[in-house]
């Protein structure tokens, strides 16, 4: 089974997103991406929808913007 992929970049409100997302759901179910520290993953983000983050794309490819922490634009 895919994992959900929780994709944030260390902000405050991304931190609280990403704890809450974390007591949801299981470890082994999900995956974290901070995309301040993996920028590499920037484009694999927008590819998937992400316009801006924390979001959390589901296994099923569908994007859940929570919150707004900064445009995923901004992080390049």
């Amino acid at each position: 089974m895919k994992k959900a992929i929780f994709f944030h970049a260390g902000l405050p409100v991304c931190l609280s997103a990403k704890q809450e997302i974390l007591n949801l759901i299981p470890d082994d179910r999900i995956e974290v991406i901070h995309l301040g520290e993996e920028k590499g993953k920037i484009a694999e983000a927008e590819r998937a929808g992400v316009q801006s983050i924390p979001a959390l794309l589901t296994p099923n490819g569908h994007v859940l913007h929570i919150n707004f922490g900064t445009r995923i634009a901004d992080l390049k």
